[in-house]
């Protein structure tokens, strides 16, 4: 009999069709992804590892599935993986990931973008792999993440990977590339609150907020929000500084920007 916990993580790979042929199935596809999954957690990054995983922890996984046939073999992972449906597997994982993550109130979600080292091919003239990752900073776990079409940009990716994240009581922060009236809108749509980088991408915007931010630090108000943190490591120590003013009718005189309500600025120093 499955347990609760494997229960619940079965409930969200439904979705997934078993690609074996029925009289072939030694091992039930919900071990297999269970185990991979669980292996792939605890650092395996192979095949082997992932057996060689579920051979040492063989109790613990008896005690949540049925092992009659034993633990699959690493050319059974390699195989059955393999001929999965990779955007059906991909959701399903993402559904589980937000579902056992912690869901609280003010939680910081992360957007950035990164290529990935390695991933540039010179002999088949194939360009290096950009993604945008959303990582939950509290739970220090990785939420989603979508390939940077090569004829695009992080602007057209960033607000797919919003739609499939749960927003409801987060905070989202992204760098100035996001920095976008219609990322902000969506997020606020998607019941989350966002923090947005601002430079010359949007040179008005980028004014009127250095303008706010001027005359803030020459008021002498309780209106204004300071918070620093000290970092120490690799024989210095660095010092930053948030400043933050609540936004004037001046920053957004149009009201382009849904619910916009502060804004701020970071100084850094380091000995």
């Amino acid at each position: 009999m499955a347990s609760a916990g494997l229960a619940s993580f079965h409930d969200h790979f439904q979705g997934l069709i078993d690609p074996r042929v029925e009289r072939t199935r030694k091992h039930a596809l919900i071990n297999i992804i269970f185990i991979a999954v669980c292996g792939v957690i605890a650092g395996a990054n192979s095949f082997a590892g992932i057996q060689e995983f579920g051979c040492d922890r063989r109790s613990w996984f008896e005690r949540h599935l049925d092992l009659k046939n034993g633990i699959p073999c690493d050319d059974t992972f390699a195989r059955v993986l393999a001929r999965l449906d990779p955007a059906v597997f991909e959701k399903c994982l993402l559904s589980w990931i937000q579902a056992v993550q912690e869901i609280s109130e003010n939680r910081l979600i992360a957007i950035d973008g990164k290529t990935l080292r390695g991933s540039y091919d010179r002999g088949d003239g194939k360009a290096a792999i950009h993604m945008v990752s959303a990582w939950a900073t509290e739970n220090k776990l990785s939420l989603g993440q979508v390939v940077v079409d090569q004829k695009s940009h992080e602007i057209t990716a960033i607000p797919g990977l919003l739609r499939v994240l749960e927003l409801s009581g987060a905070i989202v922060t992204i760098d100035a590339m996001g920095c976008q009236k219609e990322i902000a809108d969506l997020i606020r749509e998607r019941g989350g609150d966002y923090v947005l980088a601002v430079k010359q991408n949007q040179p008005t915007l980028s004014e009127q907020v250095e303008e706010a931010v001027g005359a803030g630090l020459k008021q002498d108000t309780a209106a204004v929000d300071v918070h620093q943190t000290v970092e120490a490591g690799h024989g210095r120590h660095e010092t930053r500084t948030y400043v933050i003013f609540p936004a004037t009718e001046r920053v957004d005189p149009h009201g382009l920007w849904r619910d916009l309500k502060a804004v701020g600025m970071q100084g850094q120093r380091a000995l």
